[in-house]
């Protein structure tokens, strides 16, 4: 069972991203938007965005870096690791499910470190890069685009990103333990 789950996952993985392309070049084309200059456009306003969040991009780095520095990531993975050995999450992956939503270059360093550690193809490695891709980084979310754009009252805007990083991290969890049979 887990063989066939594997291989349809496989499938899935090698045509997802030609086929997203596909459809919004034809999606483009069908409504006669001119797909390059649009993107090109875009490019354009992303760098503007870029130059306005980087004094809230090194307020957060430094954030987290200090959050790492102090232990207190260590101490929050001790109480927590009850709780993740029920559900059959190893240990080593907690760090990366509690940085996740505060930082993407953090989180990726992390993942990165997991796999050198016990390999890309193995349980751990899968299912840190499963919850990485599952996941967003919601407080750098909140943090940097919000305020470059003034938003003060995020209202539901945390908890909704909260609960679903929660839920996308659960889901590799369960996933991953499927195909590896675990």
């Amino acid at each position: 069972m887990a063989e066939i789950f594997r291989s349809i996952v496989n499938v899935i993985s090698a045509v997802a991203i030609p086929t997203f392309i596909l459809v919004f070049l034809g999606w483009g084309l069908i409504k006669k938007v001119k797909v390059y200059e649009v993107f090109v456009e875009g490019a354009k306003d992303g760098f503007t965005t870029a130059v306005k969040i980087i004094p809230y991009l090194v307020a957060m780095l430094f954030a987290i870096g200090v959050f790492r520095a102090s232990g207190a990531m260590d101490v929050v993975v001790a109480v927590l690791s009850p709780v993740t050995n029920l559900i059959g999450m190893p240990a080593e992956v907690l760090p990366l499910g509690l940085l996740r939503p505060l930082s993407g270059s953090g989180s990726m360093g992390l993942m990165t470190e997991l796999m050198k550690t016990n390999g890309p193809d193995s349980f751990i490695g899968v299912l840190a890069s499963t919850m990485f891709g599952s996941s967003e980084t919601t407080f750098y979310i909140l943090a940097v685009y919000f305020g470059s754009v003034g938003i003060k009252n995020t209202r539901h805007a945390l908890p909704a990103g909260l609960i679903a990083d929660l839920f996308g991290m659960l889901g590799a969890v369960f996933i991953v333990r499927m195909l590896f049979s675990v």
